[in-house]
């Protein structure tokens, strides 16, 4: 991935709020279907799996696959009853991992 991913997640909410989390990263997400102009095919290299975790609790997976396009948006719900960090986890077919970390607050 190029660029930071873009995170929307609140920095503080009140005890038991349901809050949106969205996020977007920059990636090209290539299917392996396109070829070069020498017609070598182009390898596959997509974003398979988002992950986040709250507090080090799993809150929200999703698999992925050649069908998502580019720079792929993901949105997501969750229940905040204590202040904490989450982390979100991108992981692309080449190994490639990006870790994105945002503090949600009680107040």
């Amino acid at each position: 991935m190029s660029l930071k991913p873009r995170i929307r997640a609140p920095g503080t909410v009140k005890a038991g709020e349901i809050v949106e989390i969205r996020t977007l990263v920059t990636h090209v997400m290539e299917t392996g279907q396109r070829r070069t102009i020498d017609g070598r095919a182009i390898p596959r290299n997509i974003i398979h799996t988002f992950t986040a975790e709250f507090n080090g609790r799993p809150v929200f997976k999703a698999d992925l696959n050649a069908g998502i396009s580019a720079n792929p948006y993901v949105a997501f719900h969750l229940k905040v009853d204590v202040a904490g960090e989450l982390v979100m986890t991108w992981t692309e077919d080449s190994g490639a991992v990006t870790v994105e970390k945002a503090k949600i607050a009680i107040g």
